[in-house]
């Protein structure tokens, strides 16, 4: 291994355990890799070294949504050696769990691989540019059948892909031993993964999901067969059109009423929506305007701002707004690559009024229980307790304090006996029946679409539905904070955060006392002790319960970013707001990062490292030149990210307002 990458690797500000991690499992990769050498060889002159360290310092782990991240070089990124080894892993697991045939399901989404962010420097060619979902999903279709597992896939000429909830779904109807989803969700571009489902058609859980880690940590080398070979091995299958046409008429059945006099605008924002959700709204009945440019299959997300398809994100949504206000449509509809998660834009009082997953999910609930049904409700803790009093209200039998990700929701799911209504997590996800394990959001888009054709025929609007749910159950303020922290040291840095709160948790936030603090990581909480170190990541969770409001602060298990909840009851928005930045101030305090106040205002799309640039570097550049050239010189297409904080620094003082105007 060249000395320059030793010596800048032990150069960086992180604990010594990590650069031995690094640079032992560096010289291992080049070992086996030397083909990787020039691309490592040029991030290490462009001094990139905490990128390698972040690559090379551990193996890439599961989270909520299973083994996720950036597509790279080494064992923390994803890339065919990681996602080999996990399939090799799984099919280990499979075969010492189940007995007799074993058979696996595999989809994709619509992913490309092209290095936009440039983690290799562009005059090396990236040993992985142009990997495809697909070519992904192919590699692990060869893992599972030199096993001796059958696989279920799309056939190789299909220009189609198939999106979460109909994995969950074909797992069911082929009867497959699991399942395996290549998709990074709503992630950037350069992101891909691999979601392992069992054959209920979900998610492992605590302690199955350790036992398939380390099932894969066993596994060093893989060498799977060709494409061909696998074929001529009579393990590999192909899914048909009727599998799919399945799916959509269990969503279909989930409707509860007939009204459709509605226009509803739809984008799948580039992904696999286009294939589940848009046909389910057309066979239900509904007059559907497709956004045109969003309904091409493109990993790239070129039409999507900052690249950034969560219909979470406003900006996703843009595009399909003009779209709606032209077609003259009541409703935008948006999903995800992979068509999990969904967001909402409702046309009110001459306007468009963007839904929160806490209020899709709260329409949604609302629309089973006025209509009759009594099914089960469940929800995660992060999720707007608004849920739990209109089932309560209903006399719905209710689950509110799973842990975040909706493979706790499918485990509630397997036990339960009786009907049910809705499963509910605040990240636009939805699911209305058991007869999938993940969240659906054409089964979200169905009945959202329906609640509003009701509500048409009342003279009203999903939003004055939202309003008569505050009147009757009180005012829930729901906001969400995410820290987004780069390469390794940010990572580290949230790690040090919640330890920091842990150690020693506030007696007050923003002014209001806390009231009762809880680790759910303790074996004092209610769930117990800790089964396995997944279990220790799921419950990775600290709860602040406050004088009429409550917090929660976690790290992502699929981003490098740490997410604050916040819930205030009975108050204002504005009340939320304070309590976000009062935890979000003091969390990056305890870790030794000084950032003003109105920083904090800066889009959650920007890391707070990218923050601290802005502040020490960018601002004073602009205050020397407020010119339009220095401001793209210095955030490029990014401007409007900052626009709202820029003019919080700039309020009240005229010096500031030259470069505040450039903002717009």
């Amino acid at each position: 291994m060249h000395d320059a990458i030793r010596r800048g690797i032990e150069s960086l500000d992180v604990a010594p355990e990590h650069k031995t991690a690094a640079l032992a499992s560096l010289e291992s990769w080049l070992t086996r890799f030397p083909d990787h050498a020039p691309a490592i060889d040029a991030m290490s002159e462009a001094g990139r070294f905490d990128e390698l360290l972040d690559a090379f310092r551990r193996v890439l782990p599961f989270g909520t949504g299973g083994r996720r991240g950036r597509v790279g070089l080494g064992p923390n990124r994803f890339n065919a050696h990681t996602l080999a080894t996990s399939a090799a892993g799984h099919a280990a697991w499979m075969r010492a769990h189940h007995d007799g045939p074993l058979s696996v399901v595999i989809t994709w989404d619509v992913r490309r691989f092209d290095d936009l962010g440039g983690a290799v420097p562009a005059h090396v060619p990236h040993p992985l540019a142009g990997w495809t979902s697909k070519d992904f999903g192919h590699l692990a279709a060869r893992v599972y059948a030199q096993a001796g597992i059958d696989v279920h896939l799309l056939p190789p000429d299909a220009d189609r892909v198939m999106s979460t909830p109909e994995l969950s779904h074909a797992i069911r109807v082929l009867n497959a031993t699991g399942g395996l989803m290549i998709s990074a969700s709503h992630n950037p571009p350069d992101d891909n993964g691999a979601k392992v489902y069992d054959h209920l058609g979900g998610q492992l859980v605590p302690p199955l999901d350790q036992e398939v880690l380390t099932a894969v940590a066993a596994v060093s080398e893989v060498q799977p067969p060709s494409w061909e070979e696998a074929l001529a091995s009579g393990h590999v299958h192909f899914i048909d059109d009727e599998v799919r046409r399945a799916y959509q008429d269990l969503v279909l059945s989930c409707s509860i009423r007939e009204e459709r006099g509605l226009r509803v605008a739809f984008s799948p924002l580039h992904g696999a929506g286009l294939y589940s959700v848009l046909p389910v709204l057309e066979r239900a009945g509904f007059d559907v305007v497709p956004v045109e440019p969003q309904c091409t299959a493109d990993g790239a997300f070129p039409t999507v701002p900052f690249r950034a398809p969560n219909p979470e994100v406003p900006s996703a949504l843009e595009l399909g707004i003009a779209y709606a206000e032209d077609a003259g449509a009541t409703l935008l509809l948006a999903t995800d690559p992979d068509a999990d998660r969904i967001g909402a834009v409702v046309r009110h009082e001459g306007g468009w009024q963007r839904l929160s997953g806490n209020e899709i999910g709260a329409l949604i609930v609302d629309h089973l229980a006025r209509h009759g049904h009594r099914g089960l409700v469940a929800r995660t803790e992060v999720t707007t307790s608004l849920i739990s009093r209109i089932a309560e209200g209903a006399g719905m039998p209710l689950v509110d304090d799973l842990l975040v990700g909706f493979k706790y929701i499918g485990e509630i799911l397997a036990t339960w006996e009786g009907p049910f209504a809705a499963g509910v997590e605040e990240s636009h996800g939805v699911l209305v029946t058991a007869e999938m394990r993940d969240k659906d959001a054409a089964g979200g888009a169905l009945l959202l679409a329906e609640a509003a054709a009701v509500a048409a025929t009342e003279g009203k609007t999903l939003v004055h539905r939202l309003d008569a749910l505050t009147e009757a159950y009180g005012r829930h303020d729901n906001r969400l904070a995410s820290l987004v922290m780069e390469g390794a040291t940010g990572q580290l840095r949230i790690a040090r955060m919640l330890d920091a709160f842990r150690e020693s948790p506030p007696e007050s936030l923003g002014g209001r006392a806390v009231t009762r603090f809880r680790d759910r990581r303790s074996d004092t909480d209610p769930l117990g002790p800790v089964k396995c170190e997944t279990d220790a990541s799921s419950r990775n969770v600290l709860v602040f319960e406050l004088e009429g409001a409550r917090m929660i602060l976690r790290p992502s298990g699929t981003e490098p970013k740490a997410k604050i909840y916040t819930e205030v009851i009975g108050g204002s928005p504005e009340d939320a707001a304070q309590l976000e930045r009062a935890l979000v101030g003091e969390g990056l305090s305890r870790v030794g990062v000084d950032l003003p106040t109105w920083a904090l205002a800066i889009s959650s799309l920007v890391s707070i490292e990218a923050r601290l640039r802005f502040v020490d570097a960018g601002l004073p550049e602009l205050l020397a030149s407020p010119t339009p050239d220095t401001l793209t010189a210095v955030l490029g297409d990014r401007a409007s990210l900052y626009a709202d904080a820029v003019a919080e620094w700039a309020e009240a003082m005229p010096e500031r307002q030259a470069v505040a105007r450039l903002f717009g």
